[in-house]
């Protein structure tokens, strides 16, 4: 990977793009909810990267169906089984409206009414500073965080998520589950009772209003904060506990991608040390 591969953002620039492709990515995961059976940790529901955005991948629906999220040349696409296809612009306009022109072209092409999402889940909120160049500029983002991650997730033999897209929060992010149970949690229910790591990014949130990287771990180990972090990446803990590295500072870097892989592996490896005692 080279630098250039990270675009500079502009918090303040991009925010209305990010906004609506937020919304926008909602119509995506809400298709999912109602489509797919219910995996553990909701690995159902989440989005991936694809070329040019964020796909739902093939989903079964009587009809099966894919939709994507193009960054690249601001559209929302649907493709059928057999052939039907819908493009629709973005320019800004509400999830509502898309929605409802996602919702009327796949009942046409033969999908059963009882996989359709609540209207009601949509806001009718437009998106007047929607920028399809901003947007080319997130999806280069999103894609060079997503090779980073796929080479970081190479290196580890116990399981792991799939590297996706989190439509609630816009947040891209990969799970490390090492394997332990927390004591005192039903073990049936792995979203309270598996130790895990959690390796993201994300456009910027009421909490940190830019774009930002952040490492945490469930449950929290006493030893993980008194981890000495390099320059640029600090711990957290205001409004939730973990390291984070804004987007601005992984740019000050010569080789971004070299300090995100050197910057993850640190945090894993302090992982491994503590996150067992936890199990103990």
């Amino acid at each position: 990977m080279s630098a250039n591969q990270f675009p500079k953002l502009d918090p303040v620039s991009i925010e209305s793009t990010r906004d609506a492709l937020h919304s926008y990515a909602g119509i995506l995961g809400n298709w999912l909810k109602t489509c797919r059976p219910k995996r553990k940790h909701w690995w159902h529901a989440s989005l991936r990267p694809s070329l040019n955005g964020l796909t739902t991948g093939v989903v079964h629906a009587d009809l099966d169906f894919e939709m994507e999220l193009d960054f690249s040349r601001s559209s929302l696409n649907v493709r059928t089984a057999y052939g039907g296809q819908l493009t629709e612009a973005l320019h800004g306009q509400t999830a509502l409206q898309l929605a409802t022109q996602v919702r009327d072209f796949l009942i046409s092409s033969g999908v059963d009414e009882q996989f359709v999402p609540n209207a009601a889940a949509y806001s009718d909120a437009e998106f007047p500073g929607y920028s399809a160049t901003h947007a080319i500029d997130l999806g280069r983002a999103l894609n060079a965080v997503s090779a980073a991650l796929q080479l970081f997730r190479a290196g580890i033999k116990q399981e792991t998520s799939p590297i996706q897209l989190w439509p609630h929060h816009f947040d891209l992010s990969m799970l490390w589950l090492p394997g332990g149970k927390i004591p005192g949690q039903d073990p049936e229910d792995e979203e309270y009772s598996d130790q895990q790591m959690n390796f993201g990014f994300t456009f910027g949130d009421a909490g940190i209003p830019e774009p930002y990287f952040y490492i945490t771990a469930y449950p929290l180990p006493d030893g993980l904060p008194e981890v000495i972090l390099p320059k640029g990446t600090v711990w957290q803990s205001e409004g939730f506990n973990g390291a984070v590295l804004r987007y601005r500072e992984l740019l000050l870097n010569n080789a971004p991608d070299a300090y995100l892989l050197g910057l993850w592996n640190q945090l894993l490896s302090a992982g491994r040390k503590h996150m067992p005692e936890l199990a103990a």
